[in-house]
């Protein structure tokens, strides 16, 4: 058995707020960040424990994750116990996180603006934007995790700020 995670670590907590960001609930955070980064797989009954949710909160929050494709159950042998394992590699968990919300909220979007009947001639041109950006997304959450690493390394950087002229 590994060692208990403080309740409230840094990571559970940076997890918990950034969660919701992505999609997910706080409690949903707070499970990925404990099974994230435990040494041996937690069962549910651990994460209650180490993170002081509720047996609901953490059930719920692992269906979560689960169908996020952000965790996956493993059995012991001899165990009729599920245990939580995730992806150690964050890439991994960006691609499984962009995907999920690429499902869940950009293409239903893309679809309604397409289906969308309305005079107002400026809906086929944002119908047509979203649908691309939606296509681009969706195209980026199927990369390998290699390939989404290099990929977003790529990437042209924001606008950089000027510098200000010192005065002579």
């Amino acid at each position: 058995m590994s060692e208990p995670l403080p309740p409230q670590s840094d990571l559970v907590r940076l997890f918990a707020e950034i969660a919701p960001r992505f999609g997910l609930s706080r409690p949903a955070g707070q499970c990925l960040a404990a099974i994230w980064r435990a040494a041996q797989a937690p069962s549910a009954e651990m994460l209650t424990e180490e993170l002081g949710l509720s047996r609901t909160n953490v059930s719920v929050a692992l269906k979560e994750l689960r169908g996020a494709g952000l965790v996956r159950a493993a059995r012991s042998p001899g165990s009729r116990r599920d245990y939580f394992v995730a992806e150690a590699d964050p890439w991994a968990l960006l691609r499984a996180l962009l995907t999920e919300r690429h499902r869940r909220d950009i293409a239903p979007v893309a679809d309604s603006l397409a289906r969308l009947d309305s005079p107002d001639p400026r809906i086929a041109p944002l119908a047509a934007m979203v649908t691309q950006a939606a296509e681009w997304f969706g195209q980026l959450a199927q990369l390998a995790p290699e390939d989404l690493a290099r990929t977003l390394a790529a990437a042209p950087e924001g606008r950089k700020k000027k510098k200000k002229r010192d005065k002579d």
